[in-house]
């Protein structure tokens, strides 16, 4: 039987298997926490963000997991990862991986938060070799951005950069930014991404994270709200 438990054991030997499916079910893992560094990760919690890690799992086997944080100043949650074993794909457990997390992310608002954000690789943009990775590893950029389409995610209508870590050191122009709300609706407004994101990239960044809020803002030119869009390319549809 599938069963949702949360992560809070530093210790708990299911870090070093879910940072081993990270690797093999995502193709660019080097991207993503690392497995060695999650035990760190749940760790440092306070009242500005609370790191969390839930995971899915058959008895001791792990069958997946995502690992997300509440963002206290923008009243959000933005996830750092969420994936699903390939061979048990298909059976709900995304669904209840997502569900959960909605469920601890109210906990740690004491309240209802207003949805939570994600960043995906735009597969139009993806080189041939990182599309050979995804085939590699069994998973495809399309079919992954419908699973979040159906888990309510949609994309948000701004060009979208992760400010540090492309060629060089600059900054991933590969992404897109989608989220989740928690009624439907057709736009965002713009100043719940900016809080996002500020309060997202201000641990790492540091001062610099306002420059890139300010390159965000600009790319919103003065729109308060930012349409929500489907996150699947028209030509997938």
């Amino acid at each position: 039987m599938v069963e949702i438990r949360e992560v809070t054991d530093p210790a708990d030997p299911v870090l070093s298997a879910f940072g081993k499916l990270q690797r093999a079910i995502y193709f660019e893992p080097d991207a993503l926490i690392p497995g060695s560094m999650l035990g760190w990760l749940l760790e440092q919690q306070s009242g500005a963000r609370a790191n969390f890690m839930l995971v899915a799992e058959d008895g001791h086997k792990l069958l997946g997991g995502t690992v997300f944080h509440y963002l206290a100043s923008a009243g959000s949650g933005f996830s750092s990862f969420m994936g699903v074993a390939r061979a048990v794909r298909g059976q709900g457990i995304a669904r209840r991986l997502h569900e959960a997390r909605f469920v601890t992310l109210d906990r740690a608002a004491g309240g209802r938060v207003a949805g939570v954000f994600i960043d995906v690789v735009n597969p139009t943009r993806l080189t041939p070799a990182e599309l050979a990775r995804e085939t590699r590893v069994g998973s495809d950029p399309i079919a992954r951005r419908r699973v979040f389409e159906h888990l309510g995610f949609r994309q948000v209508d701004i060009r979208y950069e992760q400010p540090v870590g492309g060629p060089n050191g600059g900054p991933v122009t590969n992404m897109d930014l989608l989220f989740c709300p928690r009624e439907p609706t057709d736009s965002v407004p713009t100043q719940l991404v900016l809080a996002t994101m500020r309060a997202y990239w201000s641990p790492w960044l540091g001062q610099r994270a306002d420059r890139h809020i300010a390159e965000l803002e600009a790319r919103a030119a003065g729109r308060t709200e930012l349409p929500l869009v489907s996150p699947v390319p028209d030509s997938q549809q």
